[in-house]
This record gives structure tokens, sequence and C-alpha cells, in this order.
């Protein structure tokens, strides 16, 4: 009987040698990362629950999910219900193809057999005989590391299977590839400001979430950036990884915001500028803004991990390094989504390494006609500073970030929400669930009446005093920096 033993089909080879980097798709010109070694494994032997237990830890029991809805723990929960000891097992699962191989293992397409509707996982296979110490260790912290994430634009541990020398880590799939196969479909090998500036922006929100935790990445890249079929990200290859202490602080910050139209009342200014006969009026405001950071800013390790175009120079230098390299990191990545290259690329890896260590600044191409290319420069040179004491981000986080007029315009706690850029290459799938969660309701023709009343309610209520805004969060990552005439100061 099928439910007896567990085996591959007979026509499917799985035999592999790695391409050094461990991401769920491959990519011919894949950058490989620091300790990282080829290997080769073989899967061809038969993996028999009768002969050989399994030990399975599912987060489905013991953790409540933000996506416990989804139809993918569903089948989880269903599957482990109709098991015989309330187990996940790999007898329970049916390979479908191979999707990519890695430093660590390999990566199948997998379905739950006998389930009514079919869902896609990505089953992860390790084995443990063919690793280093080292590289067990690896494991060890990225299964670790998979256990403690709860986050939309961060994968899904749904189940971790031990059995007879394999770990198979059962995580979400991405049918849409990686972003560095995406970037390579587009003209020049780059994206549009405002694409750059949607996947920047969910890239910073996952690494925010990380640092809160205490995690160093170090290992950012497009290679390691995933898309989903809704054409949002997911970070993956988490096994270079540290972890360290973090103390979260929430504090509030006063800020003065000077405007030339009123829409409130305000403290009234006059400067005159072209002697008595010209005047200029500005309202000035005070705001105070709230702000949680959980950076963890002690932070230490020696290891020199990574992929040589994104490693910081602390890290070259190997004199330690903090979370200041996921920052620098993230400047880099923001340079290749715009210019199709990585800032200190050269012929072979000394080359780089040594560009890096220079003192020399980051050398920017020919200036793009596009807008907001300006501000993207401004916060690529901010976060590309060698000094990682002076580097934005080292000392708030991405709350620093988040403030730069790159991003102006952005409502964080929607970004979850936010429509997926129209690129080459990428096919998204809408479905009625994902649009019901951002506007609440099923039908196109509510939802025009529902913002047409929304609309009226609040002109009334500016009617009559109260000066309210309406602003759409359609295309919020069309750069709207310069709609702002507000400048603004911190006291």
């Amino acid at each position: 009987m099928e439910d007896e033993g567990y085996y591959l089909e007979t026509d499917f080879d799985v035999s592999f040698t790695s391409t050094a980097t461990d991401r769920t798709f491959t990519s011919s010109s894949a950058r490989s990362s620091l300790a990282r070694s080829s290997l080769t494994l073989s899967f061809n032997d038969r993996l028999s629950t009768a002969t050989t237990p399994s030990t399975t830890t599912s987060a489905a029991a013991t953790t409540l999910h933000h996506r416990r809805q989804d139809p993918h723990w569903t089948a989880i929960r269903a599957a482990t219900t109709l098991s015989s000891d309330g187990r996940l097992h790999l007898r329970h699962l049916k390979l479908v193809r191979l999707l990519g191989t890695g430093n660590l293992g390999r990566v199948f397409l997998c379905h739950l057999r006998d389930c009514p509707t079919p869902t896609a996982f990505a089953l992860k296979v390790i084995d443990r005989d063919a690793l280093t110490a080292k590289k067990l260790s690896h494991v060890q912290t990225e299964a670790e590391i998979l256990s403690m994430l709860d986050h939309p634009f961060l994968p899904t541990l749904y189940a971790r299977i031990d059995a007879s020398h394999y770990t198979c880590l059962l995580i979400d799939y991405c049918p849409n590839g990686d972003l560095h196969s995406l970037l390579r479909k587009q003209p020049g090998n780059r994206l549009p400001v405002s694409s750059v500036r949607f996947f920047a922006s969910e890239v910073l929100v996952a690494l925010e979430y990380l640092h809160a935790l205490g995690i160093v990445y170090r290992d950012l890249k497009p290679e390691n950036i995933l898309i989903r079929e809704d054409g949002h990200i997911m970070l993956s290859d988490f096994d270079l990884c540290f972890k360290a202490d973090v103390v979260p602080t929430f504090r509030s910050r006063r800020f003065r915001r000077v405007s030339t139209p009123p829409s409130s009342p305000r403290r009234l200014r006059r400067s005159r500028r072209c002697g008595c006969f010209s005047t200029e009026v500005e309202y000035e405001r005070e705001e105070i803004v709230a702000e949680f950071a959980a950076e963890p800013v002690t932070a230490f390790s020696k290891s020199c991990v990574g992929t040589h175009e994104y490693l910081a120079p602390e890290h070259v230098a190997g004199n330690g390094h903090g979370s200041g390299v996921d920052w620098w990191a993230f400047g880099i990545f923001l340079y290749e989504m715009l210019h199709g290259t990585t800032p200190f690329k050269g012929v072979t890896k000394e080359q780089i390494l040594r560009k890096i260590a220079s003192s020399d600044d980051v050398a920017f191409p020919l200036e793009l006609e596009e807008e907001g290319i300006r501000e993207a420069k401004d916060l690529i040179q901010k976060l590309l500073v060698k000094d990682p004491t002076k580097r934005l981000g080292c000392a708030r986080g991405a709350q620093d970030i988040k403030r730069h007029p790159f991003f102006e315009g952005i409502k964080w706690p929607l970004i979850r929400n936010y429509k997926p850029p129209e690129i080459r290459g990428l096919v998204k799938k809408s479905t009625k669930a994902h649009a019901c969660h951002v506007t609440g309701v099923s039908s196109p023709r509510r939802r025009k009446w529902l913002w047409w009343a929304l609309s009226n309610l609040l002109r009334s209520k500016s009617l009559k005093g109260s000066n309210s805004k309406i602003q759409s969060n359609n295309n919020y990552y069309h750069y709207a920096g310069k709609s702002y005439n507000a400048s603004r100061k911190r006291v």
C-alpha cells in the first residue's frame, strides 16, 4: 500500500550537485555566498516509515499564526487529524518536481496526498550525514529561526520532519521565482523607481521584523527574495543568520512642520523676503510622533559569511560586525535594482573586496531622468557609509530609513495590502479573498458605492469645520515625495 512506506517516483532523478547558493529557485547567474561549498547528495534510497521512525514538529499545534485561516494551514490540520498519531509524516507528502538545490540540501515542490483542494508547499530536504559540524549548526539555526517567524513577508514553517538522517522543512512555495531572475528579464536588468520603492518597502519591513527578534540576516540579495503568487515578496535562506539580544524602545519625538496652505488653526508666522513690500505667510505646527524601535545595536560577530558583492566594509576588515551589515546590504540591494549591477563589482572576488574596503565613495552611473531617482541616490549614499556608526539605520533601525524622502507617502501599516507593480515576467494571481481583505467588501460595485458614501461623509464634515483629507492608497509605490509641500524639521 502507498501508506506503508514513502518513496520517490522511480522515473524522477533527484541526484544533484549544488550551486553553492541555497535558494528555492536556481539561476545560472546566481552569486555564491561565503561559508558555502558545493556538495553532492543522493536521495534515491527509500524512506520507509515502517522501519525508520520519524519525528515531526509542527507549528500548527503550538502557535497562533496570523495565517492560521489560510488553506495551507487547513490542509495541514486535516492531515494531522487523520494521521494515526496526530503528526505529519513524509508518507503524507507527494513530491512533484525538484525546484532548486543549495549548499544544505534540495527543495522540492510537493502536495499533501488525498487533499481535496491542492495546496502547494516547498519541502527542503537536508541530508545530515553529508554535512560538516559547522553546516549542521547552520541547519539548526535556520530551523530555529523559521519556527520563530510570523510575518507576511517571511516564510511559514508548517512542519519539521526528521526521518532517518534527513531533516525536512515544509515551508511556503513561491511560484514567481526570485527577484534576481526577475531583474534579468527587465530592460537593462533594472526596475523603474516606482517598482523599486515597492520591493524595497517590503524588504525593509521584513528586515525590521527580523531585527526586532534580534536576528541579523547577513545574506540579503535578490536571489534570496522570492515572489509569492500575489506579487509580494518573501525573504528566504536563514542559515547564515545569527541571534543577539535586543532591547525594544518606545518613545515620542517632537517634530515641527512648516507648510504654506492652512489646513487647520496654526500658529501664524510672517517673514519678509524682498524688502518691506514682500511678505510670506507660513503656518507652523508641532507634531508628536510615537516611535517603536527594536534594533540589536549590541549584536556582534566575527564570522565572515555572506555574498562578496554585498559584504560591508567592517565585514571585510574582519574586526567584527553587527546589525549594520544588513543596512549596508540594503543599500547595495537598492543600487542593483535601480542600475542593474552592484556598485563595487569587479572581475575577481579579491577585486570586489578591495573596492569595498577602499575609502572611495560609491559611484553612480549617468543620472537617470526619472522622478524619485535623486531621493533614491541620497538614500543609497546614506546607507553605504563605510563607518557603521554613521550609517543610516544603525542607531534606530528601520525607523530612521522609513523617514527618508524616498519612502515619503507610504502608509506602512497598510503595506501588505498594496497592489504589486506591473512588470515584465511577474505573473500575479488575484483572488477574491485578497481583494476583499483590502477593501472589506466583495463587490466592485459595492466598493465604489462605499467610497462614494465615505467621500460625501467626510466632505460634509469638512464643511462644518473639520479638516479631513482623503488619500487613496492605490498604487502607493508611485513616487509622491514632490506632492508634499510641507518640510519636516526636528526640534
